[in-house]
């Protein structure tokens, strides 16, 4: 809502912003417009520092966003900006140079110590921020008054916003691929996609997202969902829906997710009569998957999975970047102490840690913008998402955390049992398509890459342009980012990149034809083709109530 502002008689002296400005205008102005009073000082100023500017200018880093705006080139704001990098560099150095300390503390201090700088950034105050200056007198104080208005909702809501909270409605303009619910436990609904085409891969795929977060990333807008993309394949598509944790939860454990894939593969093959599936595991769901796969190949059941395929997906943890930074000791009993009370992680905490691993785009960016510039939140569908938290069950995060990425007990054979059958992940042999993004920053591909070390099966790895989330979600249509193959059998990925075919645009169609290589025979899509004509009764329409409840 725009803020009506009163004009300057209406101010106490002391926030008179003509009486203010006239504080730092130069002798002998006589103007009383605030903006031109300002504008004025800064001149006067610069004139001052311009020489101690322009002797600094080559010794900092220019090509830093959140300085990027003509207004931080004015000698005065120059200089606070090059002040301010100048210190972050010698702060950062001193770490580098710390003698005797572990390489891993030294990179905690490291990463503790930035997100420290990020939050000192000249950039996210008011009065060093030269466009929240010049935007303040502008206005008049409205974009000020709008920015606190932002800031106070989401200390309300205990957490950032993003986007528009009134722009999507799922069902709607968001998560809105036709389809039905025809299964649920208390920890899942399974969701069948409405077929588009008259005939469909004999095989079934089911999608497993992250329960940390919603599973519509694979279902955005139409021109984006990866679920639209598979259906108009002539591929019939399942999704799993996860329950964000309640009270009711607090005993679930990793053994439930595992157990929970398990039935969702027997529940598809049983109602379409077929022997197999192709699986999807994206992020920690394909850690999960993963684990599942060995436990079928332990029990005499691997002939239930035709294909697997990871996005952005860890087995090996030893490579697993800034997270790792948050599975100390002392971590992990403050993680415990926030699960307690209600027996599950409130998903704001876990959004919170991931948004630092880019605190300059996702947390400082956003105070800029919307806290003081007072600008109007963008209608942005992955935002929105992004922002759409889930809760996790304590004793399944905490054995995550520390079985995970602070034991790395998963690529020990035998080390991890689940379900009462020992991990031994070399007993899996099924093809297996390999994601990773480039610029990963919560499964680096680093980390990605490792897990064709520890399956036995045929592996083909495809590394895609940007990240954990733009990295999967790039459809064909938008020409967008690029993807590397190499088939030559690089032993790292050093040696991959270095030997790489790089192609423009999406990975989707590599993927797809990857898929089909393992079968191409088609059937009708009638009968259990078509949600809830089979033995599988449509509960209710996509995408459930599941992803709905808060």
């Amino acid at each position: 809502m725009p803020v009506a502002m009163a004009d300057s008689s209406e101010f106490p002296p002391f926030m008179d912003p003509t009486q203010f400005m006239k504080l730092f205008a130069p002798t002998g102005a006589t103007t009383t417009d605030p903006l031109v009073a300002y504008r004025a000082a800064l001149d006067a100023w610069g004139t001052v520092l311009e020489p101690l500017a322009k002797a600094g200018r080559d010794k900092v880093d220019t090509t830093d966003r959140r300085f990027a705006a003509p207004q931080w080139e004015h000698p005065v704001f120059d200089l606070v900006r090059q002040s301010y990098q100048v210190m972050s560099e010698h702060m950062l150095a001193a770490v580098d140079q710390l003698d005797g300390l572990p390489e891993h503390d030294k990179a905690k201090m490291g990463f503790a110590l930035r997100s420290i700088l990020d939050a000192m950034s000249p950039a996210n105050s008011p009065f060093t921020n030269p466009v929240a200056l010049e935007r303040a007198l502008e206005t008049q104080g409205a974009s000020l008054m709008s920015g606190m208005q932002h800031l106070l909702q989401d200390m309300q809501r205990g957490q950032l916003t993003h986007t528009d909270p009134n722009a999507f409605t799922l069902g709607e303009n968001i998560a809105s691929t036709p389809g039905k619910v025809v299964h649920q436990t208390p920890l899942y609904q399974l969701i069948q996609y409405d077929p588009t085409t008259e005939n469909v891969l004999e095989t079934p795929l089911i999608i497993f997202p992250p329960w940390i977060n919603r599973f519509y990333i694979l279902d955005l807008t139409a021109e984006k969902s990866f679920i639209k993309y598979c259906v108009d394949q002539g591929i019939t598509v399942f999704v799993v829906s996860w329950k964000s944790a309640d009270a009711s939860m607090k005993d679930v454990i990793w053994d439930d997710y595992i157990a929970a894939q398990i039935d969702a593969i027997d529940t598809v093959c049983s109602a379409l009569d077929v022997p197999d599936v192709h699986t999807i595991g994206y992020c920690v769901a394909g850690t999960t998957l993963a684990a599942t796969l060995a436990v079928l190949a332990a029990t005499d059941a691997a002939h239930k999975v035709r294909s697997a395929t990871f996005f952005t997906a860890q087995v090996d943890f030893s490579s697993s970047g800034e997270l790792l930074h948050f599975v100390d000791d002392h971590q992990i009993a403050m993680t415990d102490a926030l699960s307690a009370p209600q027996g599950y992680l409130d998903g704001r905490f876990l959004a919170l840690t991931f948004n630092m691993l880019r605190g300059k785009d996702l947390i400082w960016s956003t105070v800029v913008k919307n806290y003081l510039l007072g600008e109007d939140y963008p209608a942005f569908d992955l935002l929105h998402w992004n922002g759409d938290v889930t809760n996790l069950p304590a004793k399944w995060h905490r054995s995550y955390l520390v079985d995970l990425y602070r034991d790395n007990r998963l690529v020990k054979p035998n080390d991890l049992s689940v379900l009462g059958t020992p991990i031994d992940l070399r007993r899996v042999k099924t093809p297996t398509y390999i994601q990773a993004g480039r610029e990963d920053h919560i499964a680096p591909a680093q980390s990605v890459w490792k897990l064709q070390y520890h399956f036995t099966g045929p592996t083909k790895f495809v590394l895609a342009g940007s990240g954990h989330i733009a990295g999967v979600v790039n459809p064909p249509a938008q020409m967008k980012y690029q993807y590397w193959t190499n088939n030559a059998a690089p032993t790292s990925l050093a040696a991959f990149i270095e030997g790489a075919t790089e192609i423009k645009g999406s990975w989707w169609p590599d993927w797809l034809s990857w898929l089909t290589e393992k079968g191409d025979t088609r059937v009708p899509a009638t009968g259990g083709r078509q949600p809830g004509h089979g033995p599988l009764k449509a509960l209710e329409s996509a995408p459930g109530s599941y992803v709905k409840a808060r």
